[in-house]
């Protein structure tokens, strides 16, 4: 039972540093729980998914499909504060120059933003916003039997999908680099001390096993709701392998450039992942032909 609590401890932990979201108060906080509570990022990736997916499902009813991709992006972002899309932008500003690694840092620290991270962001987010508002708008061979079939519905609960597990594996992305590559920053004066430190094998199999769950669990509504389960799996497959992809780059880029993962780079590398999944599950689900 105690284990159990534990457990419920460092998962709301998980979601109190991921989010806005407010957790009560028996729930402590102790700077090593972080270490533990990493095992629990895909999880909270899908329950921001799963948040942002039901503000598309309801503004879709209202709006036409780029309104509500919009709508529900701007809430994923307040739910988490902007968290990944500020490491992003300070990666993008402090990697986007031809600068020393000790300079690249420096920026990187720096509460301003640049050039480079502005664009960095800005496109990320375009880019994001294209994808979805794609996902849920018929093409044109589509548009006759958009009512009679349903398209824009089936269309829609794909790109809900989508979104819950491109946001929960994204997750997983972060804790990955943190066991594969060592700390480039200032330790001493890192904001996150433990996350700084490598994480165990046993956080990253638990990791590891919560986006597997979170899968699961999408595997086992489509057979509830006799959905094409063959073509979840391609969706899932394209997507894991796409942010396979985009977490090895991260991985060289940051090693690199830097030695190393810092904060920032590890919100890049969860904004990268993610918008890579989702391209590849567009490819997949909803193909130009």
């Amino acid at each position: 039972m105690k284990a159990l609590l534990h457990e419920i401890r460092l998962s709301l932990i998980a979601l109190q540093f991921l989010t806005r979201v407010p957790v009560p108060s028996w729930v402590g906080f102790e700077p090593a729980w972080l270490q533990g509570c990493l095992r629990y990022f895909p999880l909270v990736g899908a329950l921001v998914g799963l948040a942002g997916s039901l503000v598309l499902a309801a503004t879709a009813f209202w709006w036409p499909p780029v309104v509500a991709v919009v709508l529900s992006m701007a809430f994923t972002v307040w739910l988490t504060g902007g968290f990944h899309e500020d490491g992003l932008a300070d990666t993008c500003d402090g990697l986007g120059g031809a600068v020393s690694r000790e300079r690249a840092l420096t920026i990187m620290k720096d509460s301003r933003l640049g050039s480079y991270g502005a664009l960095g962001l800005i496109l990320t987010l375009l880019l994001k916003a294209a994808v979805l508002a794609s996902l849920t708008t018929p093409l044109l061979n589509e548009l006759g039997s958009a009512e009679s079939s349903h398209v824009r519905q089936v269309l829609l609960a794909w790109t809900m999908m989508a979104m819950i597990w491109c946001h929960a594996a994204s997750r997983l992305v972060p804790v990955c680099l943190i066991r594969f590559l060592p700390y480039a920053g200032d330790l001493d004066h890192a904001k996150a001390k433990p996350l700084a430190m490598q994480v165990s094998w046993l956080n990253l199999l638990g990791a590891v096993l919560m986006t597997c769950a979170v899968a699961g669990l999408m595997w086992l509504w489509f057979g509830f709701t006799a959905w094409p389960a063959g073509t979840l799996l391609a969706a899932l497959m394209k997507s894991t392998l796409a942010m396979a992809l985009g977490a090895a780059f991260c991985a060289r880029w940051f090693s690199k450039r830097l030695g190393g993962f810092t904060g920032d780079t590890l919100g890049a590398s969860q904004q990268i992942t993610e918008v890579l999944g989702l391209m590849a599950w567009l490819a997949v689900v909803h193909p130009v032909a």
